[in-house]
């Protein structure tokens, strides 16, 4: 089968690999239907060291499961499942207390010997609690609303819940990727009063105002900190949602968090050290967020996906075949594409 791997920065190259087999009981293979390309995936592509031995890639992705081991009795061939960006057991202690990204038997795609998303076919480790069944067609037009499942809309969802988002909050999101705009469609779902969006590029804006921003700020550092004050009669919002993963977004985010305000990062930390000084100590601000427990999310938010009350799948503005998957990150990196959905 055909396969994405990654030779080092900007080396994007699909290839030929083995086909998945079963190896444990509690495996099952999945032959993928829709697969896409994570803002994660672009660190990597941007900065990852050369090597001779390609690396798999990839961690959303949907399918058909096509075997299971012995072990496996919630899941028969034919099922459409949709897989967490973390495979996990779902049935340790962290995986019961909701938190599927410390599983004690878990792990990462594209790691250890286990496939990545972006290929053909993936043999997916603790099938049974990682996979989670889809009551549609494989010709479904949800399917790009339900890949987001898979992790950018619960890494959003994520960003709000850990803030504390809800009815009369008013919260401030940066970054107008898709986690940024999942994150607006988050808050606006769990009750926002007030939703401002920090980005400077004016379809993705846009589309952030359909799903719920109540403002665009296109300022950023301190002067985006002054007209999100301005905003908000001086206060900042309630809660900040920092979905960049850079030390001057999280700066930005400190400062334009209310006093007593909370804010949630769910970018992946391009920074070793936290800017939590003394200003953020004495304004008692709070700094939460971190990797989203994707798997904990999915049941909650499948019936909206499914009722069409929400369609995060318009995050999606580029589709490739899997031999465009190259030119794929190459149109992300470049910021000529939002979020690239890749068919097989």
């Amino acid at each position: 089968m055909r396969a994405t791997l990654i030779y080092g920065a900007g080396d994007i190259r699909v290839e030929d690999v083995p086909d998945p087999v079963l190896r444990e009981p509690t495996d099952a293979v999945v032959r993928v239907l829709r697969s896409c390309i994570c803002g994660s995936d672009l660190w990597p592509y941007g900065s990852q060291p050369s090597s001779e031995e390609g690396q798999r890639i990839g961690h959303e992705f949907l399918g058909v499961v096509e075997d299971t081991g012995s072990d496996v009795s919630t899941l028969t061939a034919g099922d459409l499942v949709v897989a967490p960006f973390v495979w996990s057991d779902n049935t340790c202690e962290f995986c019961t207390e909701g938190l599927h990204t410390s599983c004690r038997h878990g792990g990462f795609w594209g790691t250890e010997g286990v496939d990545g998303g972006q290929g053909e076919a993936v043999r997916v480790p603790h099938a049974q609690g990682t996979l989670v069944k889809l009551p549609v067609g494989q010709d479904s037009a949800l399917l790009p609303s339900l890949l987001t499942l898979s992790d950018v809309f619960p890494t959003g969802h994520h960003c709000a819940v850990t803030a504390g988002v809800g009815p009369r909050t008013t919260v401030t999101v940066v970054g107008d990727g898709a986690v940024g705009l999942s994150a607006v469609l988050a808050a606006r779902r769990l009750g926002a009063e007030r939703i401002i969006l920090m980005g400077r590029h004016k379809d993705r804006t846009d589309l952030g105002r359909e799903f719920g921003a109540s403002d665009v700020v296109a300022e950023r550092g301190a002067e985006g900190v002054e007209r999100v004050r301005e905003l908000t009669g001086g206060n900042g919002t309630h809660t900040v949602l920092e979905c960049v993963g850079t030390r001057q977004s999280l700066e930005t985010s400190l400062g334009m968090a209310r006093d007593g305000g909370v804010v949630s990062r769910v970018g992946a930390p391009q920074y070793e050290e936290a800017p939590m000084d003394g200003s953020a100590f004495l304004r008692n601000i709070t700094l939460t967020g971190g990797v989203a427990p994707a798997r904990a999310y999915i049941e909650e938010l499948l019936p909206d996906v499914l009722e069409g009350r929400i369609e995060p799948g318009r995050v999606f503005d580029h589709t490739v075949d899997l031999s465009g998957v190259p030119d794929g990150y190459r149109a992300m990196a470049d910021r000529e594409a939002l979020k690239v959905l890749v068919r097989p």
